[in-house]
């Protein structure tokens, strides 16, 4: 009885670990890219998206904030993911003021709304094509701190007792017999 229990409460946490917020829940039926629709903006206009990715700018206009955003592709609960590849940018339309304050440089943004327009601006000297889309519903996902993984001194290792077991080459990894082999001469060990 206890096992089964314990897996009912795994399942029911696990089931809820990737539900998106509310805000960014509903899903589009056309899973539209960035790319996809910067090659024909006009036959795109008012199509419904989720998109995500890295803020880059948030400028505040009279009625409006616009924030551009480097799309990154969606997990299953909406939050971007990968660093290494973008689909695009795109700017996010907001009704009213957003304070750059909270929508800093950096921050993970995912936004549902509709592609009203396209607008060209600059990226240095390239001119940039960006979808703007009308934001009905976003989410700013936290950002997890990076925790540093010590690196100790070579030194420190040749004290480890389980340093010998893990990381030295054939045939030395396969401890725990009951003999230590002779070993080579090794920078590592003098």
């Amino acid at each position: 009885m206890k096992k089964l229990a314990f897996l009912v409460i795994i399942a029911l946490l696990s089931s809820c670990a990737s539900k998106p917020p509310q805000s960014i829940s509903k899903i589009p039926s056309s899973h539209l890219t960035v790319a996809q629709v910067q090659a024909n903006p006009a036959l795109y206009i008012g199509s419904e998206v989720r998109w995500g990715g890295v803020i880059t700018q948030v400028e505040n206009k009279a009625t409006q904030t616009w924030i551009e955003v480097v799309s990154r592709t969606l997990g299953r609960d909406g939050k971007p993911k990968g660093q290494d590849s973008s689909g695009g940018r795109f700017i996010a339309s907001i009704a009213g003021f957003a304070d750059p304050a909270v929508y800093q440089t950096g921050h993970l943004l995912t936004v549902v709304g509709t592609i009203e327009q396209q607008v060209t601006r600059p990226i240095g000297e390239y001119q940039y094509t960006f979808p703007v889309v009308a934001v009905t519903g976003s989410y700013m996902w936290m950002i997890e701190p990076e925790i540093p993984f010590p690196d100790y001194p070579s030194s420190w290792r040749h004290y480890d007792p389980w340093y010998d077991r893990w990381y030295d080459p054939w045939p030395y990894y396969y401890y725990p017999y009951p003999f230590r082999p002779i070993r080579p001469t090794h920078p590592r060990h003098r």
